[in-house]
């Protein structure tokens, strides 16, 4: 699996976030696919001793998300920490396990923001726009803005707001447990993407495109990290 859009990476921090707005306008909140035969779940890893990072792409086929095809790979990544700037961290090893890929999957989802994001152009939609694929971003927290919290059953859910716009949904994947921040990354609508997060979730908080894939890139880092 091969990006359809590349740039630099060597990028300051201010560089960034101004292609970040550049690229922001590529982003389509429509929803724009068929029938999903395979999703792809995406994690990243590191050493908060160096920047050494590790990333595996999950496939699952869709709807009985059994395993279809795990990749993984491991790269060094020099980009700071910085809030809102996530995926030039994240990107450049994910892109090493994407492209290890047979399979090309039919939707990308992201253990990280989508249009939920200070400039609306989170990790997923980034990933969303390189690879002009669909994608979804799925976060274990709040990055921006404000919302009130959903009721506690499973599927309840409240629109995050951001200066006034609906950026992203607070969705409750599980009954009783805290909350996922889903938003589109790229080529889906928001009542699409939350639907899909949901049935990723059978049993757990997180889906399971994301559960597998922070196993795996998990298992990575320790075998790497024990040579």
């Amino acid at each position: 699996m091969e990006p359809v859009l590349d740039h630099r990476w060597d990028l300051t921090p201010k560089e960034a976030i101004a292609l970040q707005k550049q690229l922001a306008g590529r982003v389509s909140l429509r929803k724009e696919f068929g029938r999903l035969r395979t999703v792809c779940g995406l994690d990243v890893s590191y050493d908060k001793t160096s920047d050494r990072f590790y990333a595996v792409a999950a496939v699952l086929s869709y709807p009985d998300l059994k395993i279809v095809e795990i990749s993984q790979a491991a790269a060094r990544s020099p980009f700071p920490y910085v809030p809102g700037l996530l995926s030039f961290r994240e990107i450049p090893v994910a892109r090493e396990a994407l492209a290890g890929l047979q399979t090309l999957p039919d939707l990308l989802v992201c253990d990280g923001q989508g249009y939920a994001h200070p400039r609306r152009f989170g990790l997923a939609c980034h990933l969303g726009v390189l690879y002009d694929r669909p994608s979804i971003g799925a976060a274990k927290s709040r990055l921006c803005g404000e919302f009130k919290e959903p009721k506690s059953e499973k599927g309840s859910w409240t629109w995050l707001l951001g200066d006034g716009e609906k950026i992203g949904q607070v969705v409750r994947t599980r009954t009783g447990v805290s909350p996922l921040f889903i938003s589109p990354g790229h080529r889906v609508d928001f009542h699409t993407a939350r639907k899909i997060v949901l049935s990723l979730c059978p049993k757990c908080r997180l889906p399971e495109t994301t559960r597998l894939a922070h196993q795996e890139v998990n298992r990575l880092r320790r075998e790497m990290n024990a040579r």
